[in-house]
């Protein structure tokens, strides 16, 4: 197979339908790709009903090309993550693993143009995390709860706005910035180093202001991420976790019990901002992002240090904090439940509380006159005396004076 032809199957795949987000290569199935949250199969020309083997692996090797690091990769680990352009149609992040002894490959589409916090639409409050000279940015969520692209919207604004120099360590590079304001070199692991900690190691040398971290996998990248964030950068990464809550918990499991009084509390110093994100169907097709955003202040930090109680949880404390703009994911959904975005089942499907939802939800609905009850046509049962109806005496607190 040639790049003509591997090009030429790619773009019958992301023409094949609106929005498309993933492509899938695996055996015994035909390609595939995901719109809307949703595998659909493609027909092409000529047609396949089922990849085999050869054709998976045939693939594979030609999205890796020649990157002995890649292949290693794959061989030794099992999987391999490299980047992949269309033809200047799009840019695909890969991931190529094994799986019975075959070849699977899963191919997510990258935005080409650079968001902007507007384009997003984000909350306001979030333009206060480009303004950040130094400390641990975390953005954080599920796989492809669109984590890059909130912090490609955050770099974008300092490409704009401030002559500083940005690094980012990336596996792959998924957004291609230009230099505009400030200066940008992106490093990609496997072609450009060999872990993140040795990556962001390197960085501390190369006088940056701004390093993004493509994400925390292990406590050697955590440590030199608080190194970075203590000595006047300002570090921006990712987590996958859920919650702003279950964000520090993961920091600190990562660490044994003797070291993580210490990491408490540099964590407490240094932590600014965690950013929680799930993507959610949208009524009329598309995607919302429904966002947990948390700040720093004496009552984070000292919960960081002390440990969650009754409370003094981290969810408390943001919920306490919506007059300065922090939110819960609970009061996202209600949010975009009343502008109409999302559906109540969608919204009661991905709220993190749901009692509290169903109550914000009835109380929309009774202010705008709508059913809270899918009960209807109730009677009172009035007993029956020697064949006469006797009536149901009424309530003390019901009668009229």
């Amino acid at each position: 197979m040639r790049r003509p032809e591997l090009d030429h199957i790619l773009s019958t795949m992301l023409e094949a339908a609106p929005e498309v987000s993933d492509l899938l290569f695996t055996v015994d199935k035909p390609l595939q790709i995901e719109s809307v949250g949703e595998l659909i199969p493609v027909a092409c020309d000529p047609p396949i009903e089922r990849l085999t083997p050869y054709q998976t692996e045939t693939v594979a090797l030609n999205l890796i090309g020649e990157n002995q690091w890649h292949i290693k990769d794959l061989l030794r680990a099992g999987s391999c993550d490299a980047a992949y352009t269309v033809m200047d149609k799009a840019r695909l992040r890969i991931n190529i693993f094994s799986q019975r002894g075959n070849y699977s490959i899963v191919l997510r589409k990258l935005n080409t143009v650079i968001p902007t916090l507007q384009s997003l639409k984000m909350p306001e409050i979030i333009q206060q995390v480009p303004r950040e000279k130094t400390g641990l940015v975390l953005v954080t969520g599920a796989t492809g709860s669109g984590k890059s692209t909130t912090l490609a919207a955050v770099l974008n604004d300092f490409n704009t706005t401030k002559a500083i120099h940005v690094i980012t360590l990336e596996d792959p590079v998924e957004f291609v910035h230009p230099h505009h304001t400030a200066t940008f070199n992106q490093r990609e692991l496997g072609s450009d180093f060999d872990t993140f900690a040795n990556g962001l190691r390197a960085a501390l040398r190369q006088a940056p202001k701004v390093i993004l971290v493509g994400e925390m996998r292990d406590r050697d990248t955590v440590k030199i991420a608080l190194s970075a964030a203590e000595t006047g950068h300002l570090v921006l990464s990712t987590l996958h976790t859920v919650d702003a809550g279950q964000t520090i918990n993961r920091i600190l499991g990562m660490f044994e019990t003797e070291e993580q009084e210490q990491i408490r509390l540099r964590l407490a110093d240094t932590l600014r901002w965690v950013i929680s994100q799930r993507l959610v169907p949208k009524i009329g097709g598309g995607r919302w992002a429904l966002l947990e955003i948390m700040g720093s202040n004496l009552r984070t930090k000292e919960t960081i240090v002390q440990g969650e109680s009754e409370g003094k949880s981290f969810y408390e404390i943001i919920e306490s904090s919506q007059p300065f703009g922090w939110r819960t994911f609970d009061f996202s959904t209600v949010e975009a439940y009343e502008q109409g975005l999302i559906t109540e089942e969608t919204a009661l499907l991905y709220c993190s509380k749901r009692g509290p939802v169903t109550r914000a939800i009835d109380n929309l609905k009774k202010a705008r006159g709508e059913t809270t009850s899918q009960l209807n046509g109730l009677r009172m049962k009035v007993p029956v005396i020697m064949g006469k109806r006797e009536a149901a005496p009424v309530p003390t607190s019901l009668k009229l004076k």
